[in-house]
């Protein structure tokens, strides 16, 4: 179980009131997707949805989502051309951003949640946790955790290594603050 005044020593740019809204949910998920079994797994996924949310602050995606509307990137998300403007209403939410309307309807069958219907239901920190470690757990990232690669783990989660730099300072301040 991570202290919020651990959790604020990983995000110091956050307000304690803030982290205190996600600290009781965060360890719940954690528990739930058996993140919490050791210190590796616990370290790389707090960095990650740190970096992803920016310190706990956004669980709705900034941009429009419109670039989810055309092409590959909606194809692959499940967003359907004749259905103009599932981009923006299936942009990324979540501490983990889970993004496209395949990842919504996985999501939400699983938490049990009309994820489809009320998109928003993501932005509330309970369902903004337990989304984060459903995808971790989905997409096998505590092995990736046990393994120690971190980069995989960027990877799994963005497609490439946007933010690298920032995600790797999470994580180093996790393993340093957390261990």
């Amino acid at each position: 179980m991570i202290p919020l005044a651990d959790l604020k020593k990983v995000c110091p740019q956050v307000s304690e009131k803030r982290l205190d809204m996600f600290i009781e949910p965060l360890n719940a998920a954690m528990d739930e997707y058996g993140i919490s079994e050791n210190l590796g797994r616990v370290t790389a996924f707090i960095a990650q949805i740190a970096h992803e949310s920016g310190g706990f602050y956004y669980v709705r995606e900034l941009a429009s989502g419109e670039a989810y509307d055309t092409g590959s990137k909606a194809v692959a998300l499940g967003n359907t051309p004749e259905d103009d403007g599932d981009g923006e209403l299936y942009k990324g939410r979540g501490l983990i951003q889970i993004t496209g309307r395949n990842n919504y309807r996985d999501c939400g069958i699983s938490l049990d949640l009309d994820l489809l219907g009320h998109p928003e239901l993501l932005e509330i920190p309970e369902n903004a946790c337990r989304s984060a470690g459903w995808f971790w757990q989905k997409h096998g990232l505590n092995e990736l955790a046990d393994a120690g690669d971190f980069l995989r783990i960027t990877k799994r989660i963005n497609g490439g290594t946007n933010g690298w730099e920032d995600r790797l300072a999470y994580y180093k301040r996790a393993q340093r603050v957390l261990t």
